[in-house]
């Protein structure tokens, strides 16, 4: 083996990570790819022989990447959009979630708080997911975005203020599974009352419809409001059907053999306290899903397979 197939071999050990750090930091899978392989063309022009944990070093390179390319967005406009809701990662498999996708989500990293994340400046975006998910300390990190250490923690400390008002999801996936039925019951029966029965009182949906469907793209908040915003597509209930989704249990709505839309959901305390939808028909056709086997992942992790 001469020394570009030895370093190959030695980035792919850590590829599965980079592409969970840098899907973290940008919400978008195939973003995420051309952050993986932008490290690995600055790992080939560099001379990394007096590098003692490469795993490290290549994390803080995707992690400049990524901060570049928010930064990119920023600059751009790209954030000003008024709903974008991250990539969604549907388990795929039907042995369970494949490693890829464990990766990913190694710490339920769901929509919603990859929300949450977007609204946070580049450099507090990447403070807080290399320290507080990746622990990556801040004397690493203070160099990557232009500060001291002390200034990088409080980056940090300020994006984990916003990220802690996310609600912390039930783990329970047949538990899950159970609020999922009776909201799939109520879109499809039409009962109003019942729909919001199983929603928060402060439950928050965010629609990202792209320009597929202009107009359309809103947030709602509120149980009744949501509701009532979730019944305007209650002809469209029959086509849904559950699956794992940011390795929660989620909804995907399919026609002719492809996703219309995934749902994500969180739930808390037995109810639905946020809903995050991607219905942007080409975003969904980017990402290539196939649904079939998921949805018996479902079936079987929440116990009813």
């Amino acid at each position: 083996m001469d020394e570009n197939e030895f370093l190959a071999q030695r980035f792919e050990e850590h590829r599965a990570h980079l592409r969970a750090v840098a899907y973290r930091m940008l919400g978008s899978l195939s973003e995420a790819d051309d952050a993986v392989q932008e490290a690995w063309l600055r790992l080939n022009r560099s001379d990394t022989s007096g590098v003692g944990n490469l795993g490290g070093w290549l994390t803080t390179v995707v992690g400049r990447v990524c901060l570049d390319m928010l930064r990119t967005r920023t600059a751009r406009g790209e954030e000003s959009l008024d709903v974008r809701v991250p990539d969604p990662v549907i388990g795929g498999g039907a042995d369970g979630i494949d490693p890829e996708h464990q990766a990913l989500l190694a710490d339920s990293v769901g929509l919603a708080l990859l929300v949450v994340l977007q609204t946070l400046a580049p450099a507090e975006r990447l403070a807080f997911v290399l320290h507080d998910m990746f622990a990556v300390p801040f004397e690493e990190i203070g160099p990557v975005v232009g500060r001291t250490p002390a200034a990088a923690r409080q980056l940090a400390s300020r994006a984990r203020r916003r990220v802690r008002g996310t609600a912390t999801p039930d783990t329970d996936l047949a538990r899950q599974r159970e609020v999922v039925d009776a909201f799939m019951a109520a879109s499809r029966g039409g009962d109003f009352e019942a729909l919001v029965a199983v929603l928060d009182p402060d439950v928050v949906l965010r629609a990202d419809t792209g320009a597929g469907f202009p107009g359309l793209a809103a947030t709602a908040r509120g149980a009744r409001e949501v509701a009532g915003r979730a019944f305007m597509f209650r002809r469209f209930a029959h086509l849904a059907r559950p699956a794992l989704v940011n390795g929660a249990m989620g909804i995907v709505t399919v026609a002719d053999g492809g996703p219309v839309s995934v749902m994500g959901l969180t739930i808390a305390g037995g109810k639905i306290v946020a809903i995050d939808i991607l219905a942007d028909p080409e975003r969904l056709r980017g990402l290539g899903l196939g649904l079939g086997p998921d949805v018996e992942v479902a079936e079987e992790r929440a116990g009813r397979g």
